[in-house]
């Protein structure tokens, strides 16, 4: 015969279970990113059909590559046509892919109407900069690109208490990835805008340091937390008239010195 053990087992710990956040993104699916792509990858095909019918004659660039000599003479729709022009099938295919990795995930943080904004905005001042110091002809998405990877940037360190530990190597990952390839503009003969390069990416930390998304944690009705982006309607615009503005009063003096 056993005797039961009288000690009464301790009460159990209550399962600790952890609290749920959700991400409340601006846009599910990148619609935007998406038309960028296939528009830019029709204008390439426009570009080889002209060069193919035309003994050589790139139609499209002649019409909207950036050439300082023509924007001299009003034809300002240079200063951001060339995003949709390429060099070649090598340049397009790696630009795209650049666009495609980076741009879906930022145009869900973003939302579609301010991605496109920053996508412009970057590709209008990566040639405005273009404009000002060099005098080479010049055309590519890059500019933009540049713009893009500069705002993941800023996305990353504006919330980087949510990103935690991971925010320092996301920076410093990103940052060499841009070092790099800002550098090889500078190398002789790359035949690389290194000018439409750092215009696109001081373009693009000015209009994500105003307007990129900025995480506040509230509480959700399903018990959890959620994450909202903060930043207002009258940031989004303060960030293009800003971002954008300074660059115009650029082009504007270069007009007025000739």
């Amino acid at each position: 015969m056993t005797v039961p053990n009288s000690e009464t087992p301790p009460p159990a710990q209550p399962v600790q279970r952890p609290v749920p956040v959700f991400l409340r993104t601006k846009a599910k699916t990148p619609t935007v990113t998406y038309v960028i792509l296939g528009v830019t990858i029709l204008m390439y095909g426009l570009q080889y059909l002209s060069q193919t019918f035309l003994n050589g004659v790139d139609l499209p660039f002649v019409s909207g590559g950036k050439i300082n000599e023509l924007i001299l003479r009003g034809q300002i729709w240079r200063l951001i046509t060339p995003v949709l022009l390429h060099g070649g099938i090598l340049h397009l295919v790696f630009n795209m892919y650049a666009l495609y990795s980076i741009g879906r995930s930022l145009e869900q943080f973003y939302g579609h109407w301010r991605y496109l904004a920053l996508y412009l905005v970057a590709g209008y001042t990566g040639n405005v900069l273009s404009f000002l110091f060099s005098a080479n002809p010049s055309l590519g998405a890059s500019t933009a690109i540049f713009g893009l990877a500069a705002a993941e940037g800023v996305l990353i360190f504006k919330n980087r208490k949510l990103f935690g530990s991971k925010s320092q190597s996301m920076l410093i990952n990103l940052g060499l990835v841009l070092a790099i390839n800002l550098s090889l503009g500078f190398s002789a003969n790359s035949g690389i805008d290194y000018w439409g390069h750092l215009g696109g990416l001081a373009g693009g930390v000015i209009f994500a340091w105003v307007a990129g998304p900025l995480f506040t944690i509230k509480a959700n009705p399903e018990n959890g937390l959620e994450l909202i982006d903060s930043v207002t309607r009258d940031q989004f615009i303060w960030a293009v008239l800003l971002s954008a503005g300074l660059f115009t009063a650029a082009v504007i003096g270069k007009f007025i010195v000739g």
